[in-house]
């Protein structure tokens, strides 16, 4: 359970630490047969010397309810993942002031999450300056949950 605890978060590229779903489960389901089997011998010494047989299902309800929590966490994070979810506005703030510190003007902008708080990029815009690509993708990597992104740079007016 600690190997699993320690190990679910990676570094990318950038250096960024994030967190891993498939590593996340399984700690979180060696987390859930742990407790549970530890409810269930306090259940069993309780029936055994205090006579209280109706602990055992209760015990059984506590772990259900737990075990039950941690899953729809997991599920409400990953769906955000699997259904392409926008960002939150904090993230999408960061990034439009990224872009539009060096003169740009934004004609399209998609920030999405691709893991926990890790997102993608793409973006249209327009510039009078000399400007290239990279003048606004570099700036927008350095923001810690971006991992990806993508610019496509218009020269002002052929928009």
């Amino acid at each position: 359970m600690l190997i699993l605890r320690d190990g679910h978060h990676h570094h990318d590229h950038h250096g960024h630490g994030h967190h891993d779903h498939n590593l996340m489960s399984a700690y979180l389901h060696v987390l859930a047969d742990t407790l549970t089997s530890v409810l269930a011998i306090a259940a069993l010494l309780c029936a055994k010397y205090l006579g209280w047989i109706w602990f055992d299902p209760v015990m059984g309800l506590i772990g259900a309810a737990l075990v039950a929590r941690w899953a729809w966490g997991l599920i409400m994070t990953t769906s955000r993942v699997l259904l392409d979810f926008s960002a939150g506005d904090g993230i999408v703030t960061k990034v439009r002031e990224s872009l539009e510190a060096n003169g740009a003007r934004i004609l399209d902008l998609h920030v999405w999450a691709i893991g926990p708080d890790m997102y993608c990029v793409v973006a249209a815009l327009e510039s009078d300056s000399s400007a290239v690509p990279n003048d606004y993708r570099v700036p927008l990597l350095q923001i810690e949950q971006i991992v990806h992104a993508s610019v496509e740079l218009n020269p002002e007016g052929s928009a």
